[in-house]
């Protein structure tokens, strides 16, 4: 069953014959020990950057009692991956370039920028043929649309458009105000999918036309993008747990709300979690996380300080009752199971450095472990296909039994 699953999902290609013997490791590699579904698929990868625009947004970091109604405009730098063709003499070989810190003018971590390699092509051609599912990600409070690029650039090679976004006021480059992240994270991944749905209709002129299938999307998020994740799915959040957040007025949140009137957009059809943020504040309760219809894939550390495990991540995952769910749990992990590993700039300051590692784990292995169990449930939740082999808990090639050091759950969806 695993083989011929296998031969029907992707023609993946074993890492060591995607890459050539003599090349150096580079972050998102296929280590010898890595689960099977961590190898890169068959398309070459192109990887483009782009800017976008939401105008005469709320500007909740500058409301005030003299100003209840400021307007901005948001701007959200995205990194597009895709399946590509690439001309002679291209090579999937890009330096991208990040920073560390956490927001401007702090002596403790100044924004420092630093360069690292990836395996994807800068502007290459875009493959034409059948559209691909889109992947839309979000990184944690502050971050980076880059943070997470072993696991954006592994699912472009498997036949997804992933799109990352820089959140405004979010990342380590300019964070403000964390109101700004708890109002903002899910309209701007919403705002994100309604561009890359128009972006893909034929005739639009951008080099997405024709190639995403924005019907069949996903959401993807760690910390607080997996917070927003959950909201634009459907979770409707509890307004007394904002008001000890800092923020004194909920109407901005109105539509966000538990029991608010709200549309669900039928083009998510998956959310995968990674360390959400906010279970352990009580932003969501039972009623607002019945609202979840999607299947959810959660990543957690099970010592996770900052989103909490057994009060945070474990309890959202028993509690979305009608949507099937899984749970990767990391034993004796903290929060940070989702980044890239530590970059060698981050070594000159422990601070930075324990924004990306975790003390117990390896976080390379970590990488391969998380690309395996998200291509499984990206592929049976977008592409319908039978992964039950590598997601069923009893299955041999189940996490729970073929990788030491985690747990897994399932939990089918309730009756409504």
């Amino acid at each position: 069953m695993r083989k011929l699953a296998l031969t029907v999902m992707l023609a993946v290609s074993m890492a060591s014959a995607a890459l050539p013997a003599c090349a150096e490791w580079v972050i998102g590699d296929a280590r010898p020990d890595a689960p099977e579904l961590a190898a890169r698929g068959a398309f070459k990868v192109g990887v483009r950057t782009e800017r976008i625009v939401h105008r005469d947004q709320f500007d909740i970091l500058r409301a005030s009692e003299s100003n209840r109604a400021p307007r901005y405009d948001r701007t959200l730098t995205l990194e597009l991956w895709y399946p590509a063709q690439l001309a002679p003499g291209q090579r999937e070989a890009v330096q991208y370039t990040d920073v560390l810190g956490a927001g401007a003018n702090n002596p403790a971590r100044p924004n420092t920028p630093f360069t690292f390699a990836g395996r994807a092509a800068r502007d290459a051609a875009p493959l034409p043929g059948k559209p691909y599912p889109l992947v839309i990600v979000s990184h944690g409070y502050p971050g980076s649309r880059l943070q997470m690029s072993y696991l954006t650039e592994n699912l472009a090679s498997k036949g997804y458009v992933v799109v990352a976004i820089d959140h405004m006021e979010s990342t380590r480059l300019d964070r403000a105000g964390f109101a700004s992240t708890l109002l903002n994270r899910p309209f701007d991944d919403q705002y994100v999918l309604d561009t890359v749905a128009a972006w893909a209709r034929p005739g639009s002129g951008h080099f997405l036309s024709g190639m995403v299938d924005a019907g069949h999307t996903a959401l993807v998020g760690y910390s607080m993008g997996g917070y927003g994740a959950l909201v634009a799915a459907g979770a409707g959040i509890e307004a007394p747990a904002l008001k000890p957040l800092g923020v004194t007025d909920t109407a901005p949140f109105a539509s966000l709300l538990h029991g608010a009137a709200r549309t669900l957009d039928t083009r998510i059809r998956a959310v995968v979690a990674f360390a959400p943020w906010g279970g352990s504040r009580g932003l969501w309760q039972d009623a607002g996380l019945a609202q979840l219809r999607v299947p959810l894939l959660f990543v957690a550390g099970e010592d996770d300080q900052i989103a909490g495990y057994a009060d945070g991540v474990l309890r959202l995952a028993q509690q979305v009752v009608h949507a099937p769910r899984y749970l990767l749990g990391y034993q004796l992990a903290r929060h940070n199971i989702a980044p890239n590993p530590p970059p060698p700039a981050s070594h000159a300051n422990p601070i930075d450095f324990s924004a990306y590692a975790e003390p117990v784990w390896d976080s390379a292995r970590i990488n391969n472990i998380n690309q395996h169990v998200v291509t499984a449930f990206l592929e049976q939740a977008l592409r319908q296909r039978d992964m039950s082999a590598w997601l069923a808990p009893d299955s041999p090639a189940s996490p729970a039994r073929s990788i030491a050091g985690v747990h897994w759950r399932y939990w089918p969806a309730a009756e409504n």
